[in-house]
């Protein structure tokens, strides 16, 4: 993207300021004082803050990791928001990442991560993970439309995308646990879904972060082929859980993703060259 495209859109921004919403923020912290960085966890359409509440805010706490799930307006308990654009949900996630104590790691999964792909042109992460990243175009809608044609034909025309449970969840995680999920569920504005498929790419993250690419190449959303672009788009390869589904936060083995991406924090990843 050129810089006079970009000085376009910081002017209309300027211009047009996203009006502003009560936002849903659930933190866990560590028992003691730690020099860590926080998270802020975003989760992706559909889903709130409840989702990484289940099992990786307290996990990443219990490592010493301060810890923050935010649900995007019109998710979760944030408030309704009928019209939001993928910039609305941009917006949110720069605004909860500035009111945090220090330099925070973002971690955005599912269409969360393409959020987070965007908020990262915008503040100045410390590190980023995209978590099953759904980062948009055509060919998410082409593999969504061969393997849930009946939950994804009405979110291409403005209604809600509805995935079931062998989606999201591998044959591991219990049915009880499985379907308490999905009706939980919620659903992304019309206008978040549209952009998503047909919006440009993010701009380039502001200082060159690290950024962590995970997955599963068992997930039935995200193909194989789609995690090993969006690692690319970042100079690097993806971390895979075979036998996993998209929601990797709840599926019955979650542990090992988010501790997967706190050892390659403790790590301590240097920004990306170039």
């Amino acid at each position: 993207m050129s810089a006079e495209r970009i000085r376009v859109i910081r002017a209309e921004e300027w211009a047009r300021p996203e009006r502003p919403a009560r936002r849903e923020v659930l933190a866990e912290a560590p028992d003691l004082e730690s020099a860590k960085p926080p998270l802020l966890f975003v989760p992706g359409f559909g889903h709130g803050a409840w989702a990484f509440a289940e099992h990786w805010l307290g996990h990443a706490a219990s490592r010493g990791f301060p810890a923050y799930a935010l649900s995007l307006r019109g998710h979760g308990g944030s408030a309704p928001a009928p019209e939001a654009t993928l910039r609305s949900y941009t917006h949110d996630v720069v605004q909860a990442a500035a009111g945090l104590p220090r330099q925070a790691v973002l971690v955005g999964h599912g269409a969360g991560a393409r959020v987070v792909a965007h908020a990262l042109a915008r503040y100045p992460a410390r590190a980023a993970a995209l978590v099953a990243p759904v980062l948009g175009g055509w060919a998410t809608v082409g593999t969504a439309l061969r393997r849930n044609p009946v939950g994804t034909l009405p979110a291409v025309f403005g209604g809600r995308l509805r995935l079931h449970r062998r989606q999201l969840f591998s044959r591991e995680l219990p049915d009880g646990e499985a379907r308490r999920y999905v009706a939980r569920l919620g659903r992304a504005s019309r206008r978040a879904q549209w952009q998503l498929l047909t919006g440009g790419q993010p701009e380039p993250p502001v200082g060159r972060p690290p950024v962590l690419v995970l997955g599963s190449p068992d997930d039935r959303v995200v193909s194989p082929a789609a995690l090993t672009r969006a690692a690319r788009r970042y100079a690097s390869a993806p971390l895979l859980f075979p036998g996993m589904g998209h929601d990797l936060m709840l599926d019955a083995r979650w542990r090992e993703p988010i501790d997967a991406i706190l050892d390659w924090l403790e790590k301590d990843p240097a920004p990306a060259a170039g």
